[in-house]
């Protein structure tokens, strides 16, 4: 048996002792966990019940957990004792996705080599004259958007970007749709967190014997995004043979190459799996964390004040930021989006199951039991975070000197932690920057709604139901 943590003496209990909200005969708790609500539903619970707690999918348990400490020793013994659980996998790998995010076993390993080579900081730095030619076009996208006085529905607009930024870093091909209105790839994209929303809480795999209408839409999205990786494979392989010997010149060239080494364990499905899974991760969960920043920075004139003044000292005249040293520079414009992800994390749930049989913090848990970890509870708990309710970005900061009040960074689990901490997160750090520092350059932000309407959704990562921008340019 693993030992896994850690922390409860005596006699340990079993999942059937954990606490369950009261349900249904034989359906358990199966209506009360709507997808859309998910993470709110498990949080309120969490509250009532203490942590870890149970609940029923008919027969089908699953224990939710709040405790960094465990999150984090889950994620350490990740992947030789613990594995995401097994739906994502099988709908990922029927949806063509199953890369590395929700790559297993042997599998795993050669992917994550490759993706971290790719999303690291030296090759970022030489990627910024490409990301800052695209920040520019979305600076010009917006400021048109700006002099016809038009409200902009912000996320969608970050994902054009951020879609953008990752085809064109990892894969050496930009699709341009900033300049489009219609005809784009992130309405295919858009469609696919939500599918696997459904489809990895579901009792039973349904869409293999029946197709509902939300069904046959995806098939037609996944269709037409197959076809757009499989282009982008292709004039890739022709890139390559123009120029044999010639170094990859991005990720997708990279996975080529290895897949054409002798002995090579990258397959063809692998490379397109990734593709497909940078391609949906890179656009969601950066382009959800900017716009929740947003949020927060049109509601407070004072934030918004400091915010315009750090990047109008560094961009100074200039349209985006200038270099990669003066990025350096724009420390708020990060904490600013740290903090909403402390409030708002993107990836309020993080799924686990054992390998083998494991004493979780005085809980036995059989193989294959599902864990629902809730990433808020410990990021808004006291012990972790001075004033934990209130949105302070200046702890991102203080906090690097002498911080006299609470700032557990391992409590911090916006990006997860371990071998399978997120590949793409220093990334995510330099297009919040550059973002952040382009919009208050040379705008006035505002929210054309009350904050208090703007709900949190469940869509596999969570994301804002809708968050209304009026930009004006600054004179």
């Amino acid at each position: 048996m693993a030992c896994t943590q850690h922390g409860a003496g005596g006699a340990l209990r079993t999942v059937k002792n954990l606490p369950c909200p009261p349900g249904l005969p034989v359906l358990g708790n199966l209506f009360q966990l709507a997808p859309p609500k998910l993470h709110l539903t498990l949080e309120h619970w969490a509250k009532r019940y203490g942590s870890p707690y149970r609940v029923q999918l008919g027969t089908l348990p699953i224990t939710v957990w709040t405790q960094a400490d465990l999150f984090q020793t889950v994620m350490r013994e990740r992947p030789h004792v613990y594995r995401r659980i097994a739906p994502m996998e099988s709908v990922l790998a029927e949806l063509g996705g199953n890369g590395v995010f929700s790559a297993e076993g042997a599998s795993w390993a050669p992917q994550r080599r490759l993706v971290m080579h790719a999303l690291s900081p030296s090759n970022i730095k030489s990627f910024f004259p490409a990301l800052a030619a695209i920040t520019e076009r979305f600076l010009v996208r917006l400021r048109e958007a700006a002099n016809a006085h038009r409200t902009l529905e912000m996320t969608d607009e970050l994902k054009r970007y951020t879609v953008d930024v990752t085809s064109t870093l990892a894969f050496g091909e930009d699709p341009h749709t900033l300049e489009r209105d219609r005809g784009v790839i992130q309405e295919h994209l858009a469609l696919i967190p939500p599918a696997l929303m459904r489809r990895v809480s579901a009792l039973f795999p349904y869409w293999r014997y029946f197709s509902l209408p939300q069904d046959r839409r995806l098939a037609r999205a996944m269709a037409s995004v197959h076809e757009y990786v499989d282009t982008m494979i292709e004039r890739a392989r022709r890139r390559l043979s123009a120029c044999p010997g010639a170094p990859p010149g991005n990720l997708l060239e990279a996975m080529l190459l290895a897949h054409d080494d002798d002995g090579s364990a990258v397959t063809d499905e692998q490379i397109a799996a990734n593709v497909l899974t940078l391609l949906v991760a890179g656009e969601d969960t950066t382009a959800n964390a900017i716009a929740w920043a947003l949020m927060y920075i049109a509601t407070d004139p004072h934030l918004q004040r400091r915010v315009f003044d750090e990047s109008f000292d560094t961009l100074g005249p200039r349209s985006v930021c200038p270099d990669f040293d003066a990025l350096k520079r724009l420390d708020l414009c990060e904490a600013v989006c740290s903090e909403a992800l402390r409030l708002r994390p993107v990836a309020a749930i993080q799924t686990f199951e054992p390998l083998t049989e494991v004493n979780v913090g005085g809980v036995l848990l059989p193989p294959g039991t599902r864990m629902f970890y809730l990433t808020r509870p410990c990021m808004l708990d006291p012990k972790n975070f001075a004033q934990p309710d209130e949105f302070l970005p200046d702890r991102w900061l203080q906090h690097r000197t002498a911080a006299s009040t609470p700032h557990e960074q391992k409590a911090y689990l916006s990006f997860g932690a371990g071998p399978r901490v997120c590949p793409g997160r220093y990334l995510a750090a330099v297009e919040m920057r550059f973002v952040i520092s382009m919009l208050t350059r040379h705008f006035d932000i505002e929210l054309a709604t009350d904050p208090a309407t703007i709900k949190e959704v469940s869509a596999f990562t969570m994301v804002p139901d809708r968050m209304p921008l009026t930009l004006a340019v600054r004179s």
